[in-house]
């Protein structure tokens, strides 16, 4: 249907969303929509110089292409309007590719959206490559009811969409029932089902459902179903991201680009019902009023009744914020709301709310609103002025930044603080999510907790808890997770799928078995909604080794490498594979490519260094695990896998130091210590022998193994 029937009842809405960015989101390219000096404009970066120029009537640019040549390419699509515009130019195979230069709509200015680096033709990052690719990256957000139309085996695309910007239907669902339902009102005709006919219909439905209607492209997710059907929960058709090391800070504050959703699901603005409309206007998408005034208009002292979990309290005085009246640190958003840019020139609010935190700063590391700002003081400073200015506050209380940072750095004590978190149920769910996959790594102490959120009624939690659950032995595994395989939501049952997919046939029942083919059949569809990219075929990949199913793993893996050459994951997996069929040449000639193309992944080194242990070349061994261990230095088992090459060339002072710092990292690790008591059997040094070996007993209990190694130092010891 298209949208201008729409205008037909609602002209005021249509009015208001003409000129917005969400009309606005893509044009074809021309001299209305063009916003860029198209005039013989020059633009150099890192040597490759972009010219842009008109030729009768169309834009063109002149600049390098895929195969590092300059050509001519003709400028198809405008896209975005507002603070940058970029420009798309059709390829063959259906694509339409970004131009990473882009023009700066406030300064008029062309800039690149890699600054500070030079971006090779032959990476996905370069403006031909598949990370510059509408069709992957951008199309599903900036037009309506897209069908990608994607072909696995000719890696090419036949892409459709309904209207070309984000119009009406895009937000609301598909509209010709309810134009069928107002038409047959004015002809006094009831409708049968006593309905509107509206696919989404937010004034009947409560806040969560609004907020996930707008997540979809204001979050950083990966699709799991084929298209946005406008109906279901947001976990039947997106996996949006926890709080990743890499995305956000340990605190939840925005780090990489990941939009607005999983910043606001974290605020107590979320859990008290606000929702994307109580500040923005869903079709201007200006805010509601300007400056504190959207704030004051909650936050005052008169409390509204539809929030009464408010305080009340006069939120502009100095006695609160401790600025000058009308200077910019006296603003909420400047406390509340800090600002981070994205492709340049793009700077976008964190939407979680927070209080300023410059005590995490000094213990974590973390950032913070106030240093944000006094720029040349120090965290301790400003934790200083906060401790001063609210005696008793937040800054004496412990964060969850604290809890979720000692575990993103493996800490040995972290896991009882993680599993408290997880179950903690005031806790926002995505922090308790990314508890439990922190979870992961420490094994045994995590089980408890993932077994109590597999219950828990938000599907992120229940899925990160089925994550945990796939460290059980196989029988344990199965009673916990058999039931997530008919869990409401999608997300969770292909997370319970790949985690029972290792599991041999002989411990489920044939019922089991039956649901769990059901439930991996969804986990590939679910894959093939994304196989244009190369992490859809990685988890195809290690889906099908799990279930021994060699020959379409290493298609998997192969298909991976090929959309993305320099995709680790992929590499590494494929050449665990191909060393687990014996076919270790290969093996290594996969790892090799990957160096060359990848450069210095300490994981890389590790698996190589790996794989030449095993085929005896210790020495070419103990160089990549040695290279691996500068890369990533806080790794016990790679430092354990070190000292014990070193150890077997007889190089045992070096083997005792990368032994003893794994041991340090891991003091639990009931390997690493075995190896430093049989280290100093070896160097005859019977008093440390002793000492370790007398930790791995307290670890161990009774073990008769244990007990004759004691018995035999003890009597060397009396011998000496």
């Amino acid at each position: 249907m298209d949208s201008r029937l729409c205008a037909d009842c609602h002209a005021r809405q249509h009015d208001e969303w003409q000129g917005s960015h969400h009309d606005l989101a893509m044009q074809v390219a021309g001299p209305e929509t063009v916003l860029g000096d198209f005039e013989g404009a020059r633009f150099t970066h890192f040597g490759v110089t972009t010219r842009f120029f008109r030729r009768e009537g169309r834009f063109y640019v002149n600049t390098e292409g895929p195969d590092g040549e300059p050509a001519d390419y003709e400028v198809a699509f405008t896209f975005g309007v507002d603070p940058l515009q970029q420009y798309l130019i059709e390829f063959p195979g259906g694509r339409l590719q970004c131009l990473t230069v882009a023009w700066d709509t406030r300064a008029g200015r062309w800039f690149h959206l890699y600054p500070e680096e030079r971006i090779e033709p032959d990476d996905p990052l370069h403006w031909t490559g598949r990370y510059q690719n509408w069709n992957l990256m951008c199309a599903e957000c900036h037009t309506t009811h897209l069908e990608k139309n994607y072909d696995l085996e000719s890696d090419s695309y036949r892409t459709a969409y309904h209207e070309i910007d984000v119009g009406c239907q895009a937000c609301h669902g598909p509209g010709e029932r309810h134009v069928r339902w107002a038409r047959r009102r004015e002809a006094g005709e009831a409708s049968p089902d006593g309905e509107y006919g509206l696919a989404v219909d937010f004034a009947g439905k409560d806040s969560v459902h609004e907020v996930e209607t707008c997540a979809p492209c204001h979050s950083r997710r990966a699709r799991i179903a084929h298209s946005w059907r406008h109906t279901g929960a947001l976990a039947d058709h997106f996996r949006v991201a926890t709080l990743s090391e890499g995305l956000y800070h340990a605190d939840g504050q925005i780090l990489d680009e990941v939009y607005v959703y999983g910043s606001f699901l974290q605020s107590r603005m979320y859990r008290q019902g606000v929702r994307c409309t109580d500040c923005h206007d869903p079709h201007t998408l200006e805010l509601r009023h300007q400056g504190d005034a959207l704030c004051t208009r909650c936050h005052q002292l008169e409390i509204e009744k539809d929030f009464p979990a408010l305080k009340a309290r006069d939120y502009t005085s100095p006695e609160h914020h401790f600025h000058p009246v009308g200077s910019e640190g006296a603003r909420c958003v400047s406390c509340h709301m800090p600002p981070r840019s994205y492709m340049v020139v793009d700077p976008r609010r964190d939407h979680s709310f927070r209080v300023p935190r410059p005590d995490l700063s000094v213990k974590i590391g973390t950032p913070n609103a106030c240093n944000g700002c006094h720029s040349r003081r120090s965290p301790q400073w400003a934790r200083g002025l906060v401790e001063q200015w609210y005696p008793g506050g937040r800054s004496f209380q412990l964060h969850y930044a604290e809890v979720l940072a000692a575990g993103r750095a493996g800490e040995p004590g972290a896991a009882k603080a993680l599993a408290a978190l997880a179950g903690e149920p005031e806790q926002p769910s995505i922090v308790r999510a990314t508890a439990l996959e922190l979870l992961r790594r420490y094994g045994t102490p995590g089980l408890g907790a993932a077994q109590s959120a597999i219950r828990d009624p938000d599907p992120v939690v229940r899925s990160s808890a089925v994550t945990v659950l796939g460290g059980l032995e196989p029988s344990r595994r199965v009673a916990a997770v058999d039931p997530l395989l008919g869990d409401p939501a999608l997300r969770v049952r292909l997370e319970a799928a790949r985690v029972l997919a290792s599991v041999p046939a002989d411990f489920m029942k044939p019922k089991q078995r039956e649901r769990l083919r059901a439930a991996l059949d969804e986990f590939e569809r679910a894959q093939l909604a994304m196989a244009d990219t190369p992490w859809a075929h990685l988890e195809l990949g290690v889906a099908y080794l799990d279930q021994d199913r060699f020959g379409e793993a290493e298609r998997a893996f192969r298909r991976a490498i090929a959309r993305d050459a320099g995709f680790v994951p992929a590499r590494v997996n494929l050449a665990m594979l191909l060393n687990g069929l014996g076919r270790n040449e290969e093996a290594e000639q996969a790892l090799r490519e990957a160096i060359a193309h990848s450069g210095e992944q300490g994981e890389l080194h590790y698996n190589l260094g790996l794989l030449l242990a095993e085929t005896g070349r210790l020495e070419e061994a103990a160089q990549s695990l040695g290279r691996a261990a500068g890369l990533m230095p806080r790794q016990p088992r790679l430092l354990y896998n070190l000292g014990l090459a070193l150890q077997r060339l007889g190089r045992r002072a070096e083997a005792e130091q990368a032994l003893l710092e794994a041991g340090r990292l891991a003091p639990e690790d009931g390997e690493i210590l075995y190896a430093l008591v049989v280290l100093y059997v070896q160097q005859q040094d019977w008093r440390r022998a002793l000492e370790f070996l007398g930790k791995l007993r307290a670890r161990q209990g009774h073990d008769p193994r244990l007990a004759r190694i004691e018995e035999q130092i003890r009597e060397s010891m009396s011998r000496r």
